[in-house]
């Protein structure tokens, strides 16, 4: 009868442990699947440290990146921000804040003064393209130019895009100067960004 007690307690227990794994592994895939949910429902772009959304325009996001500071405070200098937040559509080739650190030591405070708003103003405008371009748009345009695609910015000037190593899109300026697109196609609500990793020059 001991022994009888010993094997029904014994078949328990081992059905139980058996349960037990069942429900551990049940609880691990549901995790793994929420986990999956999460990241798939956070389409929006990560610029800066902070989510981008399609549903703000080009101020009220780029103000919030952590990487656009002296972008932001380059456009407000230069009066910008309204033209910014206007119905556009503009594509923007926005540089970080390291790519305005390779200009030349004392370029950036020397344009935040007022008395050179004109020459910022057309600096930043000749980041600017009119319309809503992708980054397929970018690609589409390089192919029908052959390896290259010739963009009139809003200052009047021209941009020339093509492929880096046949994949990035990287931009050439006037000056011969280059920046690549490291993070592309942060859709706005008038618009979209491209965030480069240079300035980019006008003659």
């Amino acid at each position: 009868m001991a022994d009888s007690c010993v094997l029904i307690e014994k078949a328990f227990h081992s059905k139980g442990v058996v349960q037990m794994k069942k429900m551990v592994v049940s609880l691990a895939s549901l995790l793994i699947l929420i986990a999956t949910f999460a990241v798939a429902g956070s389409k929006n772009p990560m610029v800066g440290g902070q989510e981008m959304y399609p549903t703000k325009d080009i101020i009220d996001n780029a103000v919030n990146s952590a990487d656009h500071t002296t972008l932001v405070a380059a456009v407000k200098a230069a009066g910008l921000v309204d033209t910014l937040k206007g119905p556009g559509p503009f594509t923007v080739f926005a540089p970080t804040n390291e790519g305005f650190a390779k200009l030349p030591a004392g370029t950036v405070e020397t344009l935040l003064r007022p008395e050179n708003k004109e020459m910022l103003t057309k600096i930043l405008t000749y980041h600017v393209v009119a319309g809503r371009l992708s980054a397929a748009d970018l690609k589409q345009k390089i192919k029908k130019g052959n390896g290259t695609a010739e963009l009139t910015t809003v200052e009047g000037g021209t941009l020339w895009a093509s492929l880096n190593e046949g994949q990035h899109i990287i931009l050439k300026d006037e000056k011969g100067g280059t920046a690549l697109v490291t993070i592309p196609n942060v859709l706005q609500a008038n618009g979209v960004i491209h965030v480069i990793d240079s300035v980019v020059m006008p003659n």
